[in-house]
């Protein structure tokens, strides 16, 4: 059996390590090199005219970084994969490198902040067409789909509201127009959800989150149709986002224990949520996983797992959600999410730090949510530690 055929947990470990490396070593080593010799000019030539094996520069590539390419490649099912220095360079990358001036994209309202200032401030000023749709009207996305694009943009689960996107039917909407799709599936990985096997086009993840793990390293990747990834690479080669040998190694060590975390956080995040859900102070809660979901079918339909994250909004205001932000003891007050740590912050200061009260408002994001993004920590103690802040706050 090949290991492309093999089950996430199993790809996870040996992609790209099939053999021993340098010096007979079990585990990739760093290859901290910024260019690397020929014995002779031909071979150099073959190897930077990709006819042959080998790497030339850093920045290009790296033999480090190209372990965690192709295990990212075969978790996702892709043609192919390229690596970026973070998770927004890979947005960014993507998006640069496959619009051009006249072109029309269409998205959701939903999406992460940095995200949402790229469609809202810098294609605009490079005359590309944005079209933002509301995440949870999955006819008006039809629609504007409809009216012809060059790329449709989604994000499922949604950062930090975790709405949930149909991602067969827009893929299908988009490939009837000739449309290329991409996915962020940074909240539910590879583990939970596969989009390209839904029709995706283009995968792209932070792997500065559920992918390293470990909240040590940042990186980006983007993995899909082989053309479209050549096309963003040689993007990212000129402009020289690249992910450094260094992270490589410490997201390849993550990945190994990708499937242990990530089934442990959902079926945490999945106890956690619920009983929030029947909490007095708690006002809503934002889980698919959880039945009352506007989007749960949806969510059981095209997801393996509902994902390590979910938010909540307490009773009152900003100042409540401080509160109750202020009392936790086993959770950092941070920005990122998917650690083995628990992390929870408001979106004003993590997802939606660039925007506005009022814009946060039109986005549907309350400012007394709370993201919550549960790590490996036993579900009980998450839970009493949730109760006592809530009750003391």
């Amino acid at each position: 059996m090949e290991l492309k055929d093999r089950r996430p947990e199993t790809i996870a470990v040996w992609a790209g390590e099939e053999r021993p490396v340098a010096a007979g070593a079990a585990q990739t080593p760093i290859v901290h090199s910024a260019t690397f010799s020929y014995p002779d000019v031909d071979s150099w030539l073959a190897a930077a005219l990709g006819e042959g094996p080998g790497h030339i520069y850093s920045r290009n590539t790296n033999p480090t970084v190209a372990v965690f390419e192709e295990k990212v490649r075969l978790l996702e099912g892709a043609q192919a994969a390229t690596s970026f220095a973070t998770g927004m360079a890979a947005i960014s990358n993507t998006l640069f490198a496959l619009l051009n001036t006249g072109d029309r994209v269409v998205s959701i309202t939903d999406s992460y902040g940095g995200t949402s200032k790229i469609f809202l401030e810098i294609l605009p000023r490079m005359g590309v067409e944005v079209e933002l749709v509301r995440t949870d009207d999955l006819d008006a996305l039809d629609a504007a789909i409809g009216e012809g694009c060059r790329l449709v943009y989604l994000e499922t689960p949604t950062n930090p509201t975790l709405k949930v996107v149909d991602l067969a039917r827009a893929a299908a909407a988009a490939r009837a127009v000739g449309a290329i799709t991409v996915v962020d599936n940074t909240f539910a990985t590879p583990i939970n959800q596969q989009p390209l096997a839904l029709g995706a086009d283009l995968v792209v993840h932070s792997a500065t989150k559920f992918l390293g793990g470990h909240d040590d390293a940042m990186g980006g990747v983007l993995a899909g149709r082989a053309d479209l990834i050549r096309q963003v690479f040689h993007y990212r080669e000129i402009t020289g986002a690249s992910l450094d040998a260094f992270s490589a190694y410490l997201l390849l060590r993550g990945l190994k224990t990708l499937d242990l975390r990530v089934r442990r956080q959902s079926e945490t995040a999945l106890a956690v949520a619920s009983w929030l859900s029947r909490h007095p102070r708690v006002e809503t809660v934002c889980y698919p996983g959880l039945a009352q979901h506007p989007n749960h079918d949806v969510a059981a339909r095209q997801m393996r797992g509902f994902g390590g994250v979910l938010s909540f909004a307490v009773k009152g205001d900003f100042d409540a959600a401080k509160r109750v932000l202020g009392r936790l003891k086993l959770a950092h007050r941070a920005a990122s999410l998917g650690s083995v740590n628990t992390l929870a912050g408001p979106p004003a200061a993590t997802s939606h730090v660039e925007c506005t009260p009022e814009q946060r408002a039109r986005l549907g994001i309350p400012e007394a949510l709370i993201r919550y993004s549960c790590g490996v920590e036993a579900a009980e103690d998450l839970i009493q530690d949730l109760d006592q802040a809530l009750a003391g706050a």
